[in-house]
């Protein structure tokens, strides 16, 4: 039998396409074909960070998704149309697997931190070879942008989507040193009231696109409350106050 391809879920980093590991850029130039996430009628992100990293005689899939804030994923339609998704991707990459090309698979950040790859990663990692290569995640490149350190010592961190609702935030600022909010977005009003409720919002950082082009970094207090937030956007609070 010929022997599969290998499967490898790579992350590219938060955005500048310097910040992408050796090992990482060894394994996507090496393999035949790369695959990616993006929006419909969209480049995406993960493309244009590998963009100058790429080969011209590299296949490369699209996939892109059905629709992204158009449905809730409370919408029980979500789930189940997301799934027959990430199937009929997981079949495109496993043609080529079987014929044994490689695949890489490229996110932006880690793979394995909010990361679609996942999903792929999931319904193949039974049937390849499977490697995955770790990024810079976008939240390391926001606090290092923005010149601020995030933990101190023994402070404790925790990393919340602003999708969970507005007491549940508050709930968990309540037992944490420092915090990162992710899929901030459309999320920016319910995240700085929780921020008010618990104390911090004075200490809070807003960082658009982080180490990309368009980076933007301010205090949250300062921001105008009816401002909306672009995508890439992650809100930070830092731990302990002072020099130790």
């Amino acid at each position: 039998m010929m022997p599969t391809g290998t499967l490898y879920g790579i992350g590219l980093g938060p955005g500048d396409p310097e910040l992408i590991t050796l090992k990482a850029l060894r394994l996507l130039q090496a393999s035949p074909v790369v695959a990616a996430f993006s929006k419909a009628g969209r480049t995406g992100n993960a493309w244009t960070i590998a963009a100058p990293h790429l080969r011209e005689d590299q296949t490369r899939l699209r996939l892109e998704y059905p629709f992204t804030l158009e449905v809730s994923v409370t919408d029980p339609r979500y789930h189940r149309e997301m799934g027959v998704f990430y199937e009929a991707c997981a079949a495109r990459l496993a043609e080529h697997l079987e014929a044994g090309r490689d695949v890489a698979v490229i996110c932006e950040g880690d793979p394995f931190f909010y990361g679609s790859y996942m999903y792929l990663h999931d319904r193949l990692v039974e049937r390849f070879p499977v490697q995955v290569v770790p990024g810079i995640t976008g939240m390391s490149a926001c606090w290092t942008q923005a010149n601020t350190p995030i933990t101190h010592g023994d402070d404790v961190l925790t990393v919340l989507p602003g999708t969970l609702p507005e007491d549940t935030l508050v709930e968990r600022l309540a037992h944490t040193d420092a915090a990162v909010f992710m899929k901030v977005g459309r999320n920016l009003p319910r995240v700085r009231s929780a921020l008010a409720r618990a104390g911090m919002l004075e200490r809070a950082l807003l960082v658009e696109r982080g180490s990309m082009e368009g980076e933007r970094v301010q205090r949250l207090a300062e921001r105008a409350e009816d401002e909306p937030a672009p995508y890439f956007t992650i809100v930070l609070v830092p731990g302990r106050q002072g020099v130790r």
